[in-house]
C-alpha cells in the first residue's frame, strides 16, 4: 500500500508541476543590441503588456547584446524554435524572401509620410512580405522595428554628390544597398552592424551606411569626420515568433500577443521618426553633418534609378506584388 500511495503522491505532484508549467509560458527573446537602445525598451514594452494583460500567464526573457544568437542566426533560430523570439535586421531574411529588401530600395518612398503608410502594420505590402516571411521560414511577424533612415559616413572631404563616392570602400548591410552603391560607383563591403567601428577606425573601408541612432549608440563619431544625411533608404529589423510556438498559446493569449505588438509598433515608429533629427542634433558638435539640396539629391535619385528595375526583375513574383502594393498608397 505505501508502494502504491508513493506512486500515487509521486504523481499527483509531477501533475501539479505540469499544470504549473503549462500556467506559466516563457517567452525567450534574443536581441542584439541592449536594453537600452530604442530596440530594447521597444521589447520590454512589450513585454510589460504581456505580463500585465495575461495575468502572469505569459513571461517574457529578453537576451540583449547578443547573448544567444547573432543577428545572421536569428531567423533559423527562431524559425526552428530554438528560441521563442527575436529581433533581426529585416534584410537578414532575404535569403529566404529577396523581396523584404525593398525597404533598402533607393528613394523608393517618395517621403516619410510614405514609408510610414507602406511599413505599418496591416498594410498592402506588409501583409505581402509578412506572409512570405511566415510561409518561407516558420518565423511569424509579430512587428516592424523602425530603426531609422540610412545615412553615410566617411572622413576627409564631405559626401554631398555620387562622384564623391566613385572608387571608394562602402560598408554595406544587404545586397540591394550593395547594388546602391555600385550605380553610385563605389565597391560595397558587407558587413556586421558590431563590426562597423573598427573598421572605420583601421581603415577597412571608406565610407560607412548606418542609421543615425546608430551613430550615437556605436560612437561612430569618435571614429567618422562626416555624417551625410542622404536618407535614401529605410533600416527596419523586425520582431518574429516561432510560428509553431505561436499556433500552441491559447487563442486568448495570442489576442494579447498580437494588440500589444500593434502598439509598441506604433509607439517605437513615432520615436524613432519623431526624434530622428533630435538625434542628429545630439551628435552634430561631434560630426560634421551633411545635409543635401535638392539638386544634390536629384543627382543621387538620378544615378541610383536602375536599381528600382533590377529589384523588380531579379527578386520574383514576391517583389513586384510588394512594389505594386506601395506603389499604390
Amino acid at each position: 500500500m505505501k508502494t502504491i500511495f508513493k506512486s500515487v503522491l509521486a504523481g499527483a505532484m509531477l501533475m501539479g508541476m505540469s499544470i504549473a508549467v503549462q500556467a506559466e509560458t516563457t517567452i525567450r527573446v534574443t536581441l542584439q543590441l541592449p536594453e537600452s537602445h530604442s530596440l530594447g525598451q521597444n521589447w520590454l514594452a512589450f513585454k510589460k503588456i504581456i505580463e500585465k494583460e495575461s495575468g502572469g500567464d505569459l513571461k517574457l526573457q529578453l537576451f540583449p547584446s547578443a547573448q544567444l544568437y547573432k543577428d545572421k542566426q536569428v531567423p533559423e533560430a527562431v524559425g526552428s524554435g530554438a528560441v521563442e523570439a527575436g529581433s533581426a535586421f529585416l534584410g537578414r531574411f532575404a535569403g529566404s524572401v529577396p523581396a523584404v529588401e525593398i525597404v533598402n530600395l533607393p528613394f523608393f518612398f517618395r517621403d516619410e509620410a510614405h514609408l510610414r503608410a507602406a511599413a505599418a502594420n496591416g498594410s498592402a505590402m506588409r501583409k505581402v512580405l509578412d506572409d512570405a516571411v511566415v510561409k518561407e521560414t516558420g518565423a511569424k511577424v509579430l512587428w516592424w522595428q523602425a530603426f531609422g533612415r540610412n545615412v553615410y559616413l566617411n572622413k576627409g572631404k564631405p559626401i554631398r554628390v555620387p562622384a564623391d563616392l566613385k572608387g571608394k570602400k562602402v560598408r554595406t548591410y544587404g545586397k540591394v544597398l550593395g547594388w546602391t552603391v555600385e550605380a553610385l560607383g563605389g565597391a560595397p563591403t558587407l558587413m556586421s552592424g558590431s563590426k562597423q567601428f573598427l573598421a572605420y577606425q583601421q581603415g577597412a573601408v571608406d565610407v560607412g551606411m548606418t542609421g543615425a541612432s546608430a551613430v550615437k549608440s556605436r560612437k561612430l563619431y569618435e571614429v567618422m569626420d562626416n555624417m551625410t544625411l542622404s536618407y535614401d533608404s529605410a533600416i527596419e529589423f523586425v520582431a518574429v515568433m516561432n510560428n509553431d510556438f505561436f499556433n500552441s498559446l491559447s487563442p486568448k493569449n495570442q489576442k494579447i500577443i498580437m494588440k500589444a505588438a500593434g502598439v509598441v509598433e506604433k509607439q517605437l515608429r513615432d520615436q524613432v521618426y519623431g526624434g530622428e533629427e533630435a538625434m542628429v542634433k545630439e551628435v552634430a558638435d561631434k560630426i560634421n553633418v551633411v545635409r543635401l539640396t535638392d539638386a544634390e539629391r536629384a543627382k543621387w535619385k538620378e544615378a541610383t534609378k536602375s536599381v528600382i528595375d533590377k529589384f523588380a526583375s531579379e527578386r520574383g513574383k514576391v517583389a513586384v506584388e510588394a512594389i505594386n502594393a506601395a506603389k499604390g498608397l
